[in-house]
């Protein structure tokens, strides 16, 4: 298999995520997130993830969106925050490429709907158990201390929910069990 078979395969890869999510992906922390999650179950191939602030990051899948994005699989327009950052909203178009994998669209779907804070450190927890080596209770022990304001406040109790929900779902390799 070519070099650029494999990147064209990934940019198609990067745009379904849209189109499984719904049509609409908000946020490109909530795409490597959603993305992360769907590798571990099986349903994508190895984009390299790495922990970074926000937790998993793929360089890899960033660069496919980016050109996903070019090859107007999807569109990415930007938007400002109220605090004035800004955020990408992804959205398909008549190129996207649509997925015939039925358990694959609703695990995507269940982990978009996921709430942000929830999805980054449930995404996280399951990155540092397979990747770092941690027990369950290790990895969202850990997730904690790396995220303290974000697992305060039953945060991480509401991550957990979430994970579980998606630890019910059919999946081509099952999630860790770390709830």
């Amino acid at each position: 298999m070519s070099e650029s078979y494999q990147a064209l395969e990934a940019h198609e890869v990067a745009a379904r995520i849209v189109d499984e999510a719904g049509g609409r992906l908000v946020g490109r922390t909530r795409l490597q997130k959603v993305a992360c999650l769907a590798m571990l179950a099986g349903f994508l191939p190895d984009f390299d993830f790495e922990y970074r602030h926000y937790g998993p990051y793929s360089e890899a899948l960033a660069n496919s969106m980016e050109i996903a994005a070019g090859l107007n699989l999807v569109t990415e327009k930007e938007e400002r925050t109220e605090w004035g950052g800004w955020y990408s909203v992804y959205s398909t178009t008549d190129q996207t490429p649509h997925s015939r994998d039925g358990q694959r669209k609703r695990f995507v779907e269940e982990a978009a709907k996921i709430g942000p804070i929830s999805l980054e450190l449930a995404a996280t927890a399951a990155f540092l158990h397979v990747n770092e080596g941690l027990k369950a209770a290790e990895a969202w022990a850990e997730t904690a201390r790396r995220k303290p304001e974000k697992a305060e406040g039953g945060r991480l109790a509401l991550a957990k929910t979430a994970y579980a929900k998606l630890l019910s779902l059919p999946a081509k390799n099952p999630l860790p069990n770390i709830v």
